[in-house]
């Protein structure tokens, strides 16, 4: 007698049933199975890391509105006190005195500055810079006596105090030594740097690069004329004088993303004044 089918019927497993994989065909001619999510990449991989304060980042995190106030009030303090020693204090040394009581509020936002943070790139020094030093410094020097002499008279020529038919050490300190490389290095790194960069780190994101760039140029150089007329280099041609210094190192500072090129432009523009000095009293 034949066998007959049986009724049972075999049990399945259904949560055991995957679905199929869909294949594709990859390099190799292969199937490669492509249901696999990709794997995650980590957020801090995903971001470049910046080589450029102009960018922002950690190295400007702290270059900001605390900054900013804390040297407008040490500059502040610095002017006042400066001007009352000036005109209170009978002495030859009443304004170098003064100029250094600037300068030292002037100093103090700046180390205080650069021990929190440094600003990535901005102390880069390129051969580029020398360039950008001579040629400007130069022009800007050559346009001052251009601008003296627009209303008719000629332009004055500078002079330095000789003892005994030679400069006294106090000359060459104040009148060659300061004018070349303390008052670039003080007054670059305190407007181009300090003031320029925490503005522009301010007003970058809320505004864009270029109004940040445009407003921290126009302010800093504002307050760098301020400074200068209050201390006395004063007069429309001082005022146009020291407006193009103050604008030309803003910009090499912000197109370059470097301090250097704006410290080598105020030190061969003062430069070349205290030569003209020097010479002009060796002919005499």
């Amino acid at each position: 007698m034949p066998d007959q089918p049986s009724d049972a019927t075999p049990t399945v497993d259904v949560w055991a049933i995957q679905p199929p994989t869909a294949a594709i065909v990859d390099a190799d001619g292969g199937d490669a199975p492509v249901d696999e999510p990709a794997p995650r990449r980590s957020r801090r991989g995903s971001h470049e890391a910046r080589t450029d304060w102009r960018l922002g980042g950690r190295t400007v995190l702290r270059w900001r509105e605390a900054l900013l106030a804390v040297a407008l009030v040490s500059l502040g303090a610095a002017v006042l006190l400066g001007s009352l020693v000036a005109t209170v204090w009978d002495s030859p040394w009443a304004a170098a005195s003064a100029t250094v009581l600037i300068w030292i509020g002037m100093l103090g936002p700046i180390v205080w500055a650069f021990t929190r943070s440094r600003p990535i790139g901005l102390l880069r020094l390129r051969a580029i810079d020398l360039l950008y030093g001579l040629v400007p410094g130069a022009l800007l020097r050559t346009t001052q006596g251009w601008i003296e002499g627009l209303d008719g008279s000629a332009a004055t020529l500078p002079t330095l105090l000789q003892v005994d038919g030679s400069w006294a050490l106090s000359t060459i300190a104040l009148d060659v030594v300061a004018p070349i490389v303390v008052a670039p290095l003080v007054e670059e790194f305190f407007f181009r740097a300090v003031v320029l960069v925490a503005l522009y780190t301010v007003l970058r994101r809320p505004f864009g690069k270029l109004t940040a760039g445009l407003v921290a140029a126009l302010a800093s150089t504002a307050l760098f004329v301020l400074v200068h007329g209050i201390s006395g280099d004063g007069g429309a041609s001082g005022v146009v004088s020291l407006s193009l210094l103050g604008m030309v190192c803003a910009l090499l500072v912000l197109l370059t993303g470097r301090i250097w090129g704006a410290v080598l432009v105020h030190a061969v523009y003062n430069a070349s004044y205290v030569g003209l000095g020097l010479l002009v009293g060796a002919m005499t």
